[in-house]
């Protein structure tokens, strides 16, 4: 099965920089295929992951597949033609979201693996739609498990105890620490634009038993930690 959806033109292997990870966010997995494939929706992506865990490829890689919209990362803009997009199916957010199945999340981590490797994409760059589109998107959402793909050394995560973390939390941050935390977030791509909209985007990647929108020291703490474990 194909997707119409996608600019006729080839791209270069180098420019593929970024995977970007979704959810379907529809409640029937044969209509989010459905609209995925259909020429009238205008959407597409790269790969789909049915709920049993198999992998369809609706899009070849070396097309760009209209799958990130409006969207920005550093000085990235529009990220469709750098990057590769693979929908997960899950409710989503206004369906009753559910955590991911663990055959989902099996073929993800193989899936991501052999693709980070073909195209030589940084662990940094790995993203959720929510982190590139935080004043559209929640997706994946706080029940993706992140922390487990860092283990499987496909993402970047934080090196900071539960322990440590939740002595901060909900510990009101300064003005000052506030503009540290925000221009943490932009050294680490997010679009400084959507103030309000990428703390929960920072939260449901980074923390992720608390979406919460309001910055404490916790959040403040983590942030610091990603800039100085990570290469951005």
């Amino acid at each position: 099965m194909y997707s119409p959806n996608f600019d006729v033109s080839k791209r270069k292997k180098n420019n593929i920089k970024f995977i970007i990870l979704h959810y379907t966010g529809m409640k029937n997995e044969k209509h989010a295929l459905n609209r995925l494939t259909s020429l009238n929706s205008k959407v597409s992506c790269h790969y789909f992951i049915t709920y049993s865990g198999k992998v369809l490829n609706l899009v070849p890689d070396l097309y760009v597949s209209w799958h990130a919209g409006e969207s920005s990362w550093k000085n990235k803009k529009f990220l469709n033609s750098n990057s590769i997009g693979i929908e997960i199916s899950n409710p989503g957010h206004e369906n009753k979201y559910e955590y991911f199945k663990t055959k989902q999340i099996k073929s993800l981590f193989l899936l991501v693996s052999f693709l980070k490797k073909k195209y030589k994409i940084k662990n940094s760059n790995i993203l959720g739609h929510s982190d590139i589109a935080p004043d559209r998107k929640k997706d994946p959402g706080e029940k993706f498990p992140w922390k487990l793909m860092y283990k499987k050394k496909l993402s970047i995560w934080h090196n900071k105890k539960e322990s440590t973390l939740k002595k901060l939390r909900n510990v009101k941050c300064t003005k000052h620490e506030e503009l540290k935390f925000f221009n943490n977030l932009k050294k680490i791509g997010y679009n400084a634009k959507y103030r309000i909209y990428m703390i929960k985007a920072f939260q449901r990647r980074f923390r992720q038993n608390l979406v919460s929108g309001k910055v404490d020291k916790e959040c403040l703490l983590i942030s610091f930690s990603l800039l100085k474990i990570n290469k951005y």
